[in-house]
């Protein structure tokens, strides 16, 4: 049985006479022609998350849209296909981006192809730094069956991993139905995280993390998440929390409750009807202060 774990994981340290490299370098392969504002949210949840430096790579017809929706980042041009999703070519930039990050995320806005498929299997096998895949990405490793061997052992990549899927890409992953999911979340989900030797992140009401040995179910949250691109939000927050020094348990939880917790906050200012997205990164400074005023889980 894994050991269930309650209390959250310190926040990381802020010194005083810390500078921007300080807090880590986040890189974000995220957009597609259509799905540019899964990149920008995705983007906003790092900085939020206390990254000193983010870059944003998407292909080159949305890199502009992505610059023009938030100036704090940094943003990358990477080769496209023709439907404007980020092709094969960008493999190599990315790799060298790669070389000067502190993490990376995958996923969010890719859409689907074949190179797509390539690029999220190379990604989660052989980069070394830490690595949170998700959307996209997560069905591209799905189709590619490339997170176990013939003979169901798992591929070991070349550093930590958070997959932060929700049940339908859980249920891809595992070859499973939806309604078994949701029927064994916990369970499941520790399953996955042993096999693999990563952290899977199980989104959904009480979000359950776990690596495998540990377990931890968020409760912080509310139904006003249930909209498009509060996950998007999600895994930059847990990249930048990787980039400050956190290993991929402890990232995971904490970026799930400090997201939950922001989505809180904004429903008791608003309401949980009207909750989209873009409101969570602004909350997020909000949500930080709580927990650095010493308030823990719910």
């Amino acid at each position: 049985m894994p050991e269930r774990i309650d209390t959250l994981p310190s926040l990381p340290d802020r010194a005083a006479n810390a500078h921007k490299g300080t807090f880590g370098r986040v890189l974000i392969a995220a957009g597609s022609r259509g799905l540019s504002g899964a990149a920008v949210l995705s983007g906003l949840g790092a900085l939020r998350g206390g990254a000193g430096l983010v870059t944003v790579a998407s292909p080159r017809s949305v890199v502009d849209i992505i610059a023009a929706s938030e100036p704090s980042y940094l943003t990358l041009s990477l080769p496209e296909d023709a439907e404007g999703r980020i092709g094969l070519g960008a493999l190599v930039p990315l790799w060298r981006a790669a070389t000067s990050s502190t993490s990376m995320a995958i996923g969010p806005g890719w859409g689907t192809s074949a190179s797509l498929d390539v690029l999220a299997e190379r990604c989660y096998l052989d980069l070394e730094l830490p690595l949170v895949v998700d959307a996209d990405a997560l069905n591209a490793l799905a189709r590619a069956r490339r997170l176990m061997t013939d003979d169901g052992n798992p591929v070991s990549p070349m550093g930590p991993r958070v997959l932060t899927p929700h049940p339908g890409e859980l249920a891809r992953l595992l070859e499973l139905d939806i309604e078994e999911i949701g029927q064994r979340r916990e369970e499941l989900t520790v399953e996955f995280a042993r096999r693999l030797g990563a952290v899977v992140l199980l989104k959904g009401p009480g979000t359950v993390i776990s690596d495998g040995e540990r377990l931890a179910i968020n409760k912080t949250g509310n139904s006003g998440l249930a909209t498009g691109g509060t996950g998007d939000v999600l895994t930059g927050l847990v990249a930048a929390l990787l980039a400050a020094g956190l290993d991929a348990f402890e990232a995971a939880w904490l970026g799930a409750h400090l997201h939950g917790l922001a989505g809180d906050l904004a429903t008791v200012a608003g309401s949980a009807p009207a909750l989209i997205a873009s409101d969570l990164p602004d909350w997020l400074s909000a949500a930080w202060q709580q927990l650095g005023e010493g308030e823990g889980p719910a």
